[in-house]
């Protein structure tokens, strides 16, 4: 089943230059961090402000989209997670439904690479069900439902960073 699911961050404006730069794994919105100390699409380093790098912005929308499902009670239990055939960026389950579900996460600024739907091809989903094999069989538990879901996150055509997610594509 296909689904998708479109929500805001309305929360996320600024983004504090320390925050991602210490690589921390607390959530994005959590700690003693409000709201409005997250700034989108642009960093603070020595009191100047600079764009985002290529990795900083993955990074970020990687960290968006894990709130984004821990938000909708799933636990994530690894990310980017690699073996020799590539990269899973979020592995998360679904207690409730015990379900694991595995997510591609992708970052985009504008749409020069297309939209979610191309971003990615049968080719890459074959590769994330063989990617989500190899996870599955070094895991001791088992589940019920597996899932693989494609998260969008589009950061600078708003104020606030987009969010598409795509549940069930591979």
């Amino acid at each position: 089943m296909l689904m998708t699911v479109e929500c805001q961050f309305n929360a996320a404006r600024a983004f504090i230059g320390d925050y991602y730069v210490t690589g921390d794994n607390r959530p994005l919105f959590g700690g003693h961090r409000s709201p409005a100390d997250i700034r989108v699409g642009i960093l603070q380093q020595g009191g100047g402000m600079t764009m985002l790098t290529r990795a900083e912005l993955g990074a970020l929308g990687e960290r968006l989209a894990a709130d984004h499902l821990t938000g909708l009670g799933l636990q994530i239990v690894a990310r980017n997670w690699r073996c020799r055939y590539g990269e899973l960026d979020l592995i998360a389950v679904d207690p409730v439904a015990d379900a694991v579900v595995f997510a591609e996460v992708k970052t985009r600024t504008g749409d020069g690479f297309g939209g979610l739907a191309e971003a990615v091809t049968a080719q890459k989903a074959r590769r994330l069900r063989r990617l989500a094999g190899i996870w599955l069989a070094t895991q001791d538990q088992r589940w019920t439902a597996l899932r693989i879901d494609v998260i969008g996150v589009r950061i600078g055509r708003q104020r606030t960073p987009e969010l598409t997610h795509l549940q069930g594509v591979g």
